[in-house]
């Protein structure tokens, strides 16, 4: 059996995810499609994540296993050709067969995009804020996610995770151009919702209406009903996955 990744970008704004739903489409299932009819045999892969849907990704891995050797270069060709012009396999290569998309990745980063004022062509992959935002006030408080072990208080309610116990290794706003702005965040693991969850409590601490304190009483809570909303999907990034 042969093992081989798949490197790629997608722009999820019309699909339901990566994983494969019942009641719509998904990434994965595009790929799956793909891979299946140039393979002329039943495909799966395996991703790194799990994006929810309308999530966007600059960077996304994945992997599948077949019993022939392929031609790597002329499969991400054609596997381009079949795809979504929303789906773009950017390489494939062959691993060792130990090497898992999911399960071998060390971290993974997201970046979540804002902007100040109104912007026509910001908007679909970014969010738009009415108000100012003090962003070192954020920035110092985004700090507490690096000393925290429990993300309980930024877990989806309801999620089938067996623990909320993540390592944030990387959480900061960085400036980007006048009024716009983006958080970077990087962990072994994310739970779901989870960035969007830390962001929307971020925000209630930039507009004022939340102390640091008070955000640190929230991520040591570890209650979600404590936390600030979860933000829209479409202005969320999978920015890299390191193995």
């Amino acid at each position: 059996m042969n093992r081989y990744f798949l490197y790629l970008c997608f722009d999820g704004s019309r699909y339901h995810g990566w994983q494969i739903q019942p009641n719509g489409i998904t990434v994965q299932e595009e790929i799956e499609k793909g891979l299946s009819v140039l393979l002329r045999n039943k495909t799966e892969i395996v991703g790194a994540g799990r994006t929810d849907a309308g999530v966007h990704a600059h960077m996304m891995t994945a992997h599948f296993d077949t019993e022939h050797d392929i031609d790597e270069k002329a499969l991400c060709y054609k596997l381009n050709r079949f795809l979504p012009g929303e789906i773009s396999i950017k390489k494939i290569e062959k691993v060792d067969n130990d090497l898992h998309a999911r399960f071998s990745a060390t971290s993974r980063t997201y970046h979540y995009y804002v902007h100040t004022g109104k912007d026509p062509f910001a908007r679909a992959y970014s969010w738009a804020t009415g108000y100012s935002l003090d962003f070192a006030r954020m920035n110092v408080a985004a700090q507490t996610l690096i000393r925290t072990a429990d993300f309980a208080a930024f877990c989806k309610n309801g999620s089938d995770v067996k623990t909320t116990i993540c390592t944030i290794t990387e959480a900061r706003w960085n400036e980007i151009g006048e009024g716009r702005w983006y958080f970077r965040i990087t962990a072994n693991r994310f739970l779901r919702n989870m960035v969007r969850a830390i962001v929307g409590t971020l925000i209630e601490v930039g507009r004022g209406r939340m102390s640091i304190r008070q955000f640190e009483s929230v991520v040591s809570s570890m209650k979600r009903t404590n936390a600030g909303e979860s933000m829209p999907a479409n202005a969320l990034f999978l920015e890299d996955v390191r193995y």
